[in-house]
């Protein structure tokens, strides 16, 4: 979906529906500038309000604009940006169908809210009909922000317009029924994006071989249950410049049974998501090639199914690690952490400026969190900040949670230098976990990203969400202006 932004109805328009956005307060100035006639009593007979994301078509009203409609902001003083997306839904919802392209009349909207406005309609624009055989018949391509104040520039535009690529493929990939998206089918997805920019990006697979030969065994405690064979997939953007890359580490489960801890069978089937890590890296390397910002990124995906089977790991089974250290496997259900520790230690011989790991870790970020934001756990207080930041900015927000020295206790063994889940039960979980990835990520900055609760939604709204890539967009093109400045 292209969006543009203009100051007024853009001269020869060829947009087949104006909404205005509005409430009692901005009504008067709308009915100026689109010469509205009779409006107060048609909305007094359709006892319209201005709730939240409510539409009134006033056809006939507008001599301008034979599709015109009003959509309901409550008050425009007070609007937050967690409600912009609902206005944002029912646009795209009453439209998508119905025309090709419409023009939105966002006035009323504080222009520090401009931006979110526009990336939340790309958001709300999105649909996943691969494998239905009726497909969606939708036809809207173009949406024309209107503002008398306008707050958006062409980069901003573009820069949504990229999150938006990347987001989508991050959506489809969360979606893709796990008999078709296993780990070779993400390493041929990297390959296709390589092939697609072929002059931004380089891609490596290494096969399971390579895996055991570089000792990373944790990884292949995982990946061996399963007759899909597991890959690390490696994936730099802008390789040639001369600086130290930002690595985005993506846990790429692509189904997880739990192993022989098996998982209970209802809602295993949203164990397909267990990728949307790896989903959220293919899909920030995506928007990155659209929108070529001019910064060195390494993207690394540890890509593994875990099944129960004779070749299974048990729990109590010890591994070495590519770091040396060893774990005990008390729960082959904590098997994230285990394809993500030796892929973390892999990636120090890139040299990193930082690295992100994001991942579908815990169920106890869930019963922390929610789905409102992601868990973000890091020892580095300014790379905290840093993406703290771009989380508001692109409202795909986290909250901080402790990775500290006093729960690593926790992690303790008889057995072996690490355990794979704490000892204390239920205790911090989320937190135990970024403090068993944290062993094997003190040679550089670091963070990590819980997306269990925010990668996708359940019931009627099932579906992968795509977060956090912009999240990632925001903060690697924050990075990107900061070098170039």
């Amino acid at each position: 979906m292209k969006l543009t932004i203009n100051v007024s109805l853009p001269e020869n328009n060829a947009s087949e529906y104006l909404l205005i956005l509005a409430d009692q307060s901005t009504l008067q100035n709308a009915q100026s500038t689109y010469q509205i006639s009779d409006i107060e009593q048609h909305i007094k007979l359709s006892q319209f309000n201005f709730a939240l994301a409510d539409v009134l078509p006033i056809i006939g009203k507008v001599t301008s604009q034979p599709n015109t409609a009003l959509v309901g902001i409550e008050n425009a003083t007070r609007l937050k940006a967690a409600k912009l997306a609902k206005i944002a839904e029912a646009i795209v919802k009453n439209s998508q169908k119905k025309f090709k392209q419409i023009s939105i009349d966002i006035s009323a909207l504080a222009p520090e809210l401009h931006y979110l406005f526009a990336l939340n309609l790309t958001q709300a624009a999105y649909a996943y009909d691969i494998y239905k055989s009726k497909k969606n018949q939708f036809v809207l391509e173009q949406v024309n922000l209107i503002s008398d104040q306008p707050s958006l520039n062409p980069e901003q535009i573009n820069l949504i317009h990229a999150m938006a690529q990347g987001q989508n493929l991050a959506r489809d990939l969360g979606n893709c029924p796990g008999n078709i998206c296993y780990p070779e089918y993400l390493a041929q997805q990297a390959l296709d994006l390589a092939a697609q920019y072929p002059d931004l990006l380089k891609v490596t697979v290494l096969e399971e071989q390579q895996l055991a030969d570089l000792g990373m065994n944790a990884f292949l405690a995982v990946s061996k249950g399963s007759d899909r064979p597991g890959r690390v997939i490696t994936i730099e953007y802008q390789a040639q410049l001369e600086q130290a890359p930002v690595v985005l580490v993506g846990k790429g489960v692509t189904f997880d049974t739990g192993g022989i801890s098996l998982k209970p069978g209802l809602g295993m089937d949203e164990m397909k998501y267990d990728m949307c890590g790896a989903a959220s890296v293919l899909g920030t390397l995506r928007a990155l090639c659209e929108v070529k910002l001019p910064i060195h990124v390494v993207g690394a995906i540890a890509a593994a199914e875990n099944m129960p089977s004779g070749h299974a790991t048990r729990p109590g089974d010890v591994v070495t690690t590519m770091s040396g250290q060893t774990v005990e496997i008390l729960n082959t259900d904590a098997e994230g952490r285990l394809v993500l520790c030796d892929t973390l230690t892999y990636v120090k011989r890139f040299n990193p400026a930082l690295v992100i790991d994001i991942a579908t870790l815990t169920g106890a970020c869930v019963v922390a969190l929610g789905k409102v934001v992601s868990g973000l756990f890091s020892p580095d207080n300014e790379l905290a900040a840093e993406i703290t930041q771009a989380g508001e900015q692109s409202f795909d927000r986290v909250w901080r949670l402790p990775v500290i020295e006093d729960y690593q206790e926790l992690l303790n063994s008889n057995f072996a230098d690490i355990g794979n889940i704490g000892n204390g039960g239920p205790q911090a979980g989320a937190i135990t976990a970024a403090c068993f990835l944290e062993r094997f990520t003190r040679d550089y900055r670091w963070a990590h990203l819980d997306v269990a609760g925010t990668a996708w939604l359940s019931g009627a709204a099932k579906g992968a969400t795509g977060r956090p890539v912009p999240l990632l967009v925001q903060f690697i093109a924050n990075r990107a202006q900061t070098t170039h400045d």
